[in-house]
């Protein structure tokens, strides 16, 4: 037996809040409604005929409409199950998107050009998203770069070595 909601405002959080399919949350990281679902159920949000269980409603990662029938009924919360998702080592399509244009950009800002003046250190401690610090860095690796950034603030930049840049004593 699933639990619905017991709020009554539901429906108009529906409404308003970023509740898509199985299909729609799976397609964001570029796998299929039945591979997302695996891991959400590996997860405990599903039960074995796929339907979300009662935590998982009442913590706000499920909603099952009243109106609609089995798995056609639930919508699952976007940024709940992305988190969710993003634990069990999957990455949105958007973010691998971002990691190439990023090691792209970082292997030309290292290879020099006189018309740009930042290092990779310096445009990454300042403009790369924390989060896709590890995949970048792994993806130069991947490459056979020797480039790495670090995750240290701007700031405590000065002491790390930076490439193409000389010190002035």
């Amino acid at each position: 037996m699933v639990v619905t909601p017991v709020d009554t405002n539901m429906a108009s959080t529906v409404a308003n809040e970023s509740w898509i399919s199985l299909t729609d949350l799976g397609r964001r990281f570029g796998i299929s409604a039945i591979h997302c679902g695996r891991h959400l159920s590996q997860a405990g949000l599903r039960d074995n005929d796929g339907l979300p269980l009662p935590d998982a409603i009442r913590e706000g990662y499920a909603y099952r409409r009243p109106e609609q029938s089995a798995n056609r009924s639930v919508l699952w919360h976007r940024d709940r199950c992305t988190e969710v998702l993003y634990r069990h080592g999957l990455q949105t399509v958007d973010d691998e998107y971002l990691v190439e244009q990023w090691v792209d950009l970082l292997e030309a800002l290292a290879e020099g050009s006189p018309a740009i003046l930042a290092t990779p250190h310096e445009m990454a401690a300042t403009e790369l998203p924390h989060h896709l610090l590890g995949r970048v860095n792994q993806r130069l690796e991947d490459r056979g770069s020797s480039l790495r950034i670090h995750s240290a603030a701007p700031h405590n930049c000065s002491n790390r070595p930076q490439h193409g840049v000389g010190v002035a004593a």
